[in-house]
């Protein structure tokens, strides 16, 4: 499996997200399209950034009864996306219901990725507010484990969290990472932060950067950057 950087849109419009992807020559970097983007925009967005040639990464983290998944998915599966994803705190069952309705009678589909904690949660907040006890990595890989009895491909998961989610469910097994920054950038609102480079070292196969590109003076030569540090 190839390590990627996945650059995220997070645009409250399509102007500003095709400005953005303007400022770019003949690169074609893989792009998350959120939640803010999507809402405002609908499918069309996908379909036009799509037409340009770039993968995308469909990021609505579905997070419902399994039926409802089940047919949320077979609609995304239409629009010809590359992986998109769902929370595992959903439960298992919801999670084997949204394989189904992603699968496209020819038995394609995208990628399927489980939410198992978001990098926003920190401990004080996942016993305190959500009243999961245990430790946070623990609940990460319990998470990770019951994705992978589910058969989906992987999980989103902080870059401290790679390495051992590998170790519990397999080389094969997609650790796509979000909380990525640049050594000395801003954190933001992410708790468990790394860079690029010591995301590839951890074993990520995917990282998802956001502000240190989109924010940055020139997006193409940071993320030209990311993929020196990542992939390279």
């Amino acid at each position: 499996m190839g390590k990627d950087v996945i650059v995220a849109c997070d645009f409250a419009g399509a102007r500003q997200t095709f400005d953005f992807l303007d400022k770019f020559g003949t690169a074609r970097p893989f792009v998350k399209i959120g939640m803010e983007l999507y809402y405002a925009e609908g499918p069309d967005i996908v379909r036009k950034i799509k037409e340009r040639g770039h993968k995308i990464f469909l990021d609505l983290k579905l997070h419902d009864i399994p039926n409802t998944v089940k047919k949320a998915m077979a609609v995304l599966s239409g629009l010809n996306v590359d992986m998109t994803n769902l929370h595992a705190g959903g439960g298992i069952e919801m999670m084997k219901y949204a394989l189904e309705g992603l699968t496209r009678p020819d038995g394609t589909r995208p990628l399927l990725i489980a939410v198992t904690m978001l990098t926003s949660i920190s401990q004080d907040v996942m016993t305190g507010e959500l009243g999961i006890s245990g430790q946070l990595p623990d609940t990460v890989i319990k998470y990770a484990k019951n994705a992978a009895a589910a058969g989906l491909d992987g999980v989103v998961c902080s870059p401290l969290e790679a390495r051992v989610v590998h170790e519990s469910c397999g080389a094969g097994f997609v650790t796509v990472t979000p909380g990525v920054r640049f050594a000395g950038g801003d954190a933001g609102d992410q708790k468990r932060v790394m860079t690029p480079a010591e995301a590839k070292k951890i074993g990520s196969d995917y990282i998802v950067v956001g502000r240190p590109i989109t924010a940055a003076p020139d997006p193409e030569e940071a993320y030209l950057r990311c993929v020196r540090e990542f992939v390279d």
